[in-house]
């Protein structure tokens, strides 16, 4: 019978536990069939004096379109839906085609592609940066481009196994939110 060594030996038994990386969880979290979820986000912004809360529900279906309605502190209700931005607040409605907004095209498929696990549209503005294990990870999108730099320093998404649990905004001129998610059991 042939010797292992003490390091082959640890090698191999650690082999299962670094089997977990970014591909993985890209892949897990392309699984994620979407669906609604409760969320609580917390702005702070340099020129108020407290942060701003608001809360309301989300509604993701995979691939491209995201509602945000948020029921308080005001009503409002944003949908992402391909290429198209709709922002209605009150009685105020607006539409942008994300295609002549580059800048923020890049931040919108920041969201996509994580919730998405598309690593490679996330790979054409952003570094990705993973810490933790499938049990308790942490996803940081770090800027490659300087336009978008201009505007996000860093998003850091965190969750467990294929979901996201809270996503945290770093801007620039450094306001910041982080939003807390929360999956609705009735759907």
């Amino acid at each position: 019978m042939k010797r292992i060594g003490v390091l082959s030996l640890l090698t191999f038994v650690a082999l299962p536990a670094l089997a977990w990386d970014i591909d993985t969880l890209m892949r897990d979290l392309a699984h994620h069939q979407g669906g609604r979820a409760r969320f609580v986000e917390t702005k702070s912004i340099a020129l108020l004096d407290k942060p701003v809360v608001s809360t309301g529900e989300l509604l993701f279906t995979p691939p491209a379109r995201l509602e945000k309605r948020t029921v308080q502190p005001k009503p409002e209700l944003m949908v992402l839906d391909g290429d198209q931005l709709r922002l209605e607040r009150g009685k105020h409605k607006f539409t942008v085609r994300l295609a002549e907004q580059p800048e923020a095209l890049a931040f919108v498929d920041s969201l996509r592609g994580t919730l998405t696990g598309d690593k490679a549209a996330l790979e054409k503005s952003y570094k990705l940066r993973l810490a933790g294990s499938e049990e308790r990870w942490t996803l940081d999108l770090l800027p490659d481009d300087q336009r978008i730099a201009a505007f996000v320093l860093r998003i850091t998404f965190g969750g467990t196994r294929n979901r996201v649990e809270w996503i945290r905004y770093l801007q620039a001129d450094g306001d910041s939110s982080v939003m807390t998610i929360e999956p609705d059991e009735k759907k």
